[in-house]
């Protein structure tokens, strides 16, 4: 008889499934060339950012396609998406008839919309111009300036902003964002080795260079139509993060949920807590979408 007192067992670890890689593709506009990603199958969810490209939302996007069709993509002027005119702007209309145009080439709507900061100011101007082609739209953290107090004193922050950057003083530029948007950055050697420092690509120059010339002023300056919001056929939320307090995206998505007669839906994280946590933020987003 064999004594099996002493015995182990080898612990079984989970293997998460390995996600396919998404289906690439462009769509030509009259003025741009929009690239966009899909994943799985089912119910169409659309996850956007301004100036943010599709990268930072795979994560999330993996753990949503498991049940549903998931599109992301580069907003216009940003990496893979270029303009014909690259001097023109890029507004919040601009952005949301793309959007448009991205949901009726995949035939599959209508959609749930996450936008991410100036992407949410994209979410909230689609749903103005086409409600039929979205189901929800969760504008998570939109950067509207103009819904504060004193706007123009915002607008002269933004235009210094833009200057400091367009004169070649791009961290200058990036202190001054963020010491208006009242983030405060971990010390770089708190961050680890992981989080060294490095030199930004030319890509990222680019995107940085169009960002504020072309992109920050027109989104932050926008003015959703609050009427037409309220009176939407869509779900309509304001998304905000646990972790945004004191930032002055916590203030414009408190001032336009306020104006909405709604209180912001929260969400775990900062202002890119679903890039940071993607399996943290797709249990709340889940929990909402089944709310609806």
């Amino acid at each position: 008889m064999n004594d099996t007192s002493t015995a182990h067992t080898t612990p079984v670890v989970p293997v998460m499934p390995v996600m396919p890689a998404p289906t690439v593709g462009t769509l030509q506009t009259p003025d741009a060339r929009l690239y966009y990603e899909v994943r799985g199958q089912g119910p169409l969810v659309v996850l956007v950012g301004a100036p943010m490209d599709a990268a930072p939302f795979a994560g999330l996007a993996d753990l949503l396609a498991t049940d549903h069709t998931v599109l992301t993509t580069d907003p216009r002027g940003i990496h893979r998406s270029p303009l014909v005119d690259p001097d023109q702007d890029s507004t919040p209309q601009m952005r949301a008839d793309d959007l448009s145009r991205l949901i009726a080439h995949l035939d599959a709507g209508p959609a749930v919309v996450l936008g991410s900061s100036g992407g949410a100011v994209s979410a909230l101007a689609l749903v103005q111009a086409h409600p039929e082609q979205v189901h929800t739209v969760i504008a998570h953290e939109p950067p509207l300036l103009e819904l504060l107090e004193d706007p123009a004193y915002h607008r002269a922050q933004i235009d210094d902003i833009i200057a400091t950057h367009l004169s070649g003083d791009v961290g200058g530029a990036w202190v001054k964002f963020l010491a208006h948007a009242n983030i405060v950055m971990p010390e770089s050697g708190d961050l680890g080795d992981d989080f060294a420092p490095t030199e930004p690509s030319p890509q990222e120059i680019a995107d940085a260079n169009y960002q504020n010339a072309h992109m920050l002023r027109p989104t932050t300056r926008w003015v959703p139509d609050v009427e037409a919001l309220r009176r939407s056929t869509s779900r309509v939320l304001i998304g905000l993060g646990e972790d945004s307090g004191g930032q002055i995206c916590e203030r414009t998505s408190k001032a336009l949920a306020a104006e909405l007669g709604t209180e912001p839906t929260m969400f775990p994280g900062g202002h890119i807590g679903f890039a940071e946590d993607p399996a943290g933020f797709v249990v709340r987003f889940r929990e909402v979408l089944a709310q609806g």
